[in-house]
């Protein structure tokens, strides 16, 4: 007789149960020839269904020695024992085991897909295998739409799709009425004729009869082996008609595969999905929405100094701003600003005094800010004119008392700017006459609502406040001029005046530079913040896959029964788990978006400046937490015993 197609020594197969072991399998000797159909029989725990899952490459756990087709079983890898399942056995389960999101075809293609097999001819195998075993209208029903017979042929076609050359059938007519039963029993049959080697496990000695030959197990042991009619010569064909597409098609149809079931399994499950999503969602939302405020207002600000002038530097009293004895130095005098008016670096130069007092016009009244400057104060800071002109030089040598207002001060004492010309205010106790109405400006912090007046700084000094000393000087340098060179003679002119360093500058850049980093800090550390949220969404991405590995067990030992690999088990779970995360990003940004037509619609001033890289890194970081959050419960179920896998409820 040939080589036996199967050939198991000394199998033995122990389980643990409490501190002792608990033989299955006690050294079982066992030959099965190509073209033979062999029924398996004996009671329950007899250790039948372990011995048809040894010989079916889905429990490694044995010792002894296996060969297939002369090849060492014991010396496969996982990939490798997949690949043996795929491409040489096919499974007809007492349940049927068909996939519940898949219709009749597509259930029976899934071998070949993983098998790397061309497309088309994939499919049109498929519709044959089924159109031959009655089921030809039948071709895009799912299985809850067929009869238990017409499923459990679906499996029989899912068993031939690569070839089936050896069919190992666990109890195929448990779950069928008799009827359905006898057909099963004459296809297989038909398969035994056409020359697949058929190993049935059956407790039924009237399916036992009708196989060719019958080994009996009890206790672990097999306890006779009959035989009636010799092995049917030669075997199936594998897979006739069925080609192999290039490697890397193959590859990219067991990823299409993967995300197919990926996409169906959150589908299934739509509200489970959106609450795994809802963290991922709020936590890309908070992130992009706090970047863009921040950027946002940091443009502002930013606007704001430019109108201002980028080459302005302001003179303060005090060796640093935090100098707390600055309001006490009075060394910052008119004469001061005389002498940096006429260095060549200057363009302009006024100086400032600054005072609160109270605005009163008729029966309106109100606090303002009032400031005392020179001539060129508005050519200094940029300021632009509604109506009306600025005082001059005259006008501060005579300390006239002449008023420039803002908008906001001209409406809240005259109702609009053009009324204000001409008219006299009373600010504390010195009567002015309105000369002229500026643009309001503010600094992007909401103080649009503050009054604020200019006079001649002599007027402010000498009428109101009775003082020698300035305030501050504000230099507006020439275009030419670089602002560290100017700082630098503005300080050396200032020390030989006043005998020592008691005084601080201010550049408007380097106010911008300040401003842009202490922004992008307090933007990163909020965003830091935010990102606590998309941690705790990829914990519940994590949680979640986890409980969706543990409710689709079986689909995974189906899978790996009929050829998956490891790797294509890790994969499907890993997609659903990106999937969740960038389809939760997408919702993310667009909450974002959202919350910004919220906010400018709420706060007209509120500004936010959305950027590509931004929005490009949420994607980046929602992907990374698919992967990353997603690796462990795809590593759970890729790592899944296929036996333990079948037989959980």
């Amino acid at each position: 007789m040939s080589q036996p197609i199967i050939s198991i020594r000394k199998l033995r197969r122990e389980y643990q149960a409490g501190d002792e072991k608990l033989a299955v399998l006690k050294d079982v000797d066992l030959d099965v020839h190509a073209g033979e159909m062999v029924a398996i029989i004996g009671q329950s725990g007899s250790g039948k269904s372990t011995l048809m899952n040894v010989l079916g490459c889905l429990d490694d756990g044995w010792t002894g020695s296996y060969t297939f087709a002369g090849k060492d079983v014991r010396k496969l890898s996982a990939d490798g024992l997949a690949e043996l399942r795929r491409e040489h056995f096919g499974f007809i389960f007492q349940r049927y085991q068909l996939l519940t999101e898949l219709d009749a075809v597509e259930n029976v293609e899934v071998p070949a897909v993983y098998a790397g097999a061309d497309r088309k001819r994939r499919r049109q195998r498929a519709a044959d295998l089924l159109t031959r075993l009655g089921l030809g209208e039948r071709l895009s029903h799912k299985p809850s739409e067929l009869s238990g017979g017409q499923q459990q042929r679906v499996s029989v076609a899912r068993a031939l799709m690569n070839g089936g050359e050896v069919i190992l059938a666990d109890e195929p007519t448990g779950a069928l009425d008799s009827r359905s039963g006898t057909e099963l029993m004459a296809l297989l049959q038909e398969l035994h004729g056409e020359g697949h080697t058929i190993i049935i496990v059956t407790h039924d000695p009237e399916i036992a009869a009708q196989c060719q030959r019958v080994v009996e197990i009890k206790d672990g042991v097999i306890i006779s082996d009959t035989a009636k009619t010799a092995a049917v010569s030669g075997r199936a064909e594998q897979a006739a008609g069925l080609r192999r597409a290039p490697l890397w098609r193959g590859g990219i149809d067991r990823f299409g595969e993967a995300f197919s079931m990926a996409v169906r399994a959150m589908g299934a499950h739509r509200l489970r999905t959106f609450l795994t999503m809802l963290g991922i969602i709020i936590g890309i939302a908070s992130v992009v929405s706090v970047v863009a405020l921040g950027q946002g207002s940091q443009q502002q600000v930013l606007e704001s100094i430019s109108a201002i002038g980028t080459n302005t530097i302001n003179i303060m009293p005090g060796t640093s701003a935090a100098d707390r004895r600055a309001g006490n130095i009075r060394t910052l005098v008119p004469a001061d600003a005389e002498a940096l008016a006429a260095e060549s670096f200057a363009d302009s130069v006024t100086p400032q005094v600054s005072s609160s007092q109270r605005v009163g016009y008729r029966n309106v009244s109100a606090n303002a800010s009032v400031s005392g400057v020179g001539a060129d104060y508005f050519r200094v800071n940029g300021r632009t004119f509604i109506t009306g002109v600025t005082f001059n030089q005259t006008s501060v040598d005579t300390r006239s008392q002449e008023a420039i207002l803002d908008e906001t001060a001209a409406q809240t004492l005259f109702g609009d700017s053009r009324s204000a010309l001409g008219q006299v205010i009373i600010l504390g106790n010195v009567p002015v006459r309105v000369i002229g109405v500026i643009e309001d400006q503010t600094l992007g912090f909401g103080f649009g609502n503050q009054l604020n007046v200019w006079l001649p700084y002599t007027t402010v000094m000498s009428r109101m406040l009775g003082q020698r000393h300035l305030s501050a000087i504000s230099v507006r340098l020439a275009d030419t001029v670089d602002a560290t060179e100017a700082e630098n003679l503005i300080t050396a002119i200032l020390r030989q005046r006043h005998g020592v360093v008691d005084f601080t500058l201010q550049n408007t850049d380097t106010i911008r530079e300040t401003i842009q980093s202490t922004t992008q800090t307090l933007t990163l550390l909020i965003s830091a913040i935010a990102l606590i949220s998309l941690v705790v969404g990829g914990i519940g991405v994590m949680n979640i896959m986890l409980v969706s590995v543990s409710e689709r067990t079986k689909e995974i030992g189906v899978r790996m029964a009929i050829g998956a690999r490891q790797a294509d088990i890790m994969q499907q779970f890993l997609i659903e788990a990106v999937l969740v995360c960038i389809i939760g990003g997408l919702a993310g940004v667009g909450l974002s978006f959202a919350f910004g037509q919220g906010l400018t619609a709420l706060m007209p001033d509120a500004r936010l400046d959305y950027s590509l890289s931004t929005i490009v890194a949420a994607f980046i970081s929602s992907s990374l937490i698919g992967i990353v959050f997603g690796f462990m419960p795809a590593r759970s179920a890729a790592r899944l015993d296929p036996v333990d896998a079948l037989a959980r409820e």
